[in-house]
């Protein structure tokens, strides 16, 4: 299996999307999806950067040729970056950045407030 087809199948998973919600929020065919995973043909870097865009990240990042997912530099570091790519990709955890679908209010709270405990104690205060 190619490698981008590999990461595409990795997003897609944890984002849980079919290829039917993919092409329709990218303009795309849900059969030229089809045909990339199935090894039928590799689409243009055009189609490839609607994708990389649909799932937050790189297009070089989609093609396996950049280890971090961040697309504009978010993370300042790399070490971070794949930290919270693991995060993301853990379902239980994935509530960091995916809050809004389906917890409560106060799981949502807990973790902000906890968020901004470690970044109040990493400043010293």
């Amino acid at each position: 299996m190619d490698k981008s087809v590999e990461i595409f199948e990795k997003l897609r998973s944890s984002k849980g999307v079919t290829y039917k919600e993919i092409a329709q929020k990218t303009g795309l065919d849900a059969s030229t999806l089809s045909c990339w995973v199935k090894g039928k043909y590799m689409p243009k870097n055009d189609k490839l950067k609607k994708i990389a865009d649909y799932f937050n990240v790189s297009l070089e990042y989609l093609l396996g040729e950049q280890k971090t997912p961040s697309k504009d530099g978010y993370w300042l570091d790399e070490e971070t970056a794949k930290m919270a790519q693991e995060i993301f990709e853990n379902k239980e955890l994935r509530l960091l950045f995916n809050s809004a679908k389906d917890c409560k209010p106060e799981d949502l709270k807990l973790v902000h407030d906890m968020l901004l405990r470690l970044k109040k104690g990493e400043n010293g205060g």
